[in-house]
């Protein structure tokens, strides 16, 4: 996610690490460039005068609003359109917890701007556009009571009450998520004993991230995450094998021509983690592994078969 600028979904019961994981995610980006810095300025200065915004930025943002926040809170606007939290994480991490709690219609109006990058609002007296290119991650629980699929079976949502829980967030809306991932909770006895292998210090991390993304840079200007289907195609070559495999993820997860490229420009993002010029049959199943069925359930590529 942090590499290429994907847009990620966790899904998994309180207490696994989904808000965690998404705080680390600023740490492990590259530093703000000087124009970063400033178009961070100039969009924190509509909203608030700079000083009371926090002075010139350093840091890329994390904005993580509430989910009762407004759309206009969320999108921007009001009678003298002002940039909303999308906007003022531009840059940076955008975090939407409890996914299926926020209002429909605020989540709906994410699309738009996901797609172009740009926060379009119209006004009777005037027009107002506002960058917005943060890297979303959104996390939720995967049913009402948030233990479906726990080990400890103190789940006891109908099968029907869970498909409507998940449904509350939208086909088109995840289709725009890069990466899906479930989590599971770590057992307090392990927690306690210590039993949990060190993990990688996000210092290492970020020295991988930092040099994937210049790849990127020099490759084509932008991350992987915000290229157009016609950079893809230029710079992702695929093997003919790793086509058949594409090939089948898109018929066995119904992928829509959106999911195909998203998962492609996950693949280029892999390859440039592994230091590799193309992408490889490895790179593009571990990328249909991150698409969620056509469902919108919790269950990754490979569950269904596209190995």
């Amino acid at each position: 996610a942090a590499a290429g600028a994907h847009g990620l979904r966790f899904i998994g019961p309180p207490g696994c690490g989904k808000t965690l994981l998404a705080r680390c995610l600023p740490g492990l980006m590259p530093a703000l460039t000087e124009n970063e810095a400033q178009e961070l300025a100039v969009i924190r200065s509509l909203a608030a005068p700079l000083r009371e915004a926090g002075g010139w930025p350093r840091t890329r943002p994390f904005r993580a609003p509430v989910h009762g926040a407004s759309a206009v809170a969320l999108i921007g606007g009001g009678g003298i359109p002002r940039p909303g939290e999308l906007s003022l994480a531009h840059h940076g991490v955008l975090f939407l917890d409890e996914l299926p709690e926020w209002d429909r219609r605020s989540l709906e109006a994410l699309r738009g701007p996901l797609e172009s990058g740009v926060v379009q609002i119209a006004r009777a007296a005037m027009q107002a556009s506002f960058p917005a290119r943060p890297l979303l991650v959104t996390a939720m629980n995967p049913c009402p009571c948030g233990w479906a699929g726990d080990p400890s079976g103190r789940c006891d949502c109908p099968a029907d009450s869970i498909a409507r829980y998940q449904a509350r967030v939208s086909g088109p809306l995840l289709d725009r998520i890069d990466l899906h991932l479930s989590l599971t909770r770590v057992p307090a006895v392990e927690l306690l004993r210590g039993g949990i292998p060190a993990g990688e210090d996000s210092t290492v991390v970020r020295v991988r991230v930092i040099a994937a993304r210049e790849l990127q840079q020099k490759r084509q200007g932008k991350p992987n995450g915000q290229l157009t289907a016609g950079e893809l195609e230029a710079v992702a070559s695929i093997t003919p094998g790793a086509r058949q495999l594409l090939e089948r993820a898109a018929d066995r997860l119904a992928l829509s021509a959106r999911g195909v490229h998203r998962v492609l420009r996950v693949a280029r993002t892999i390859a440039d983690l592994a230091g590799a010029e193309g992408v490889g049959t490895e790179h593009l199943e571990e990328a249909a592994r991150y698409r969620p069925p056509a469902d919108g359930g919790t269950s990754t590529g490979l569950t269904h078969g596209v190995a």
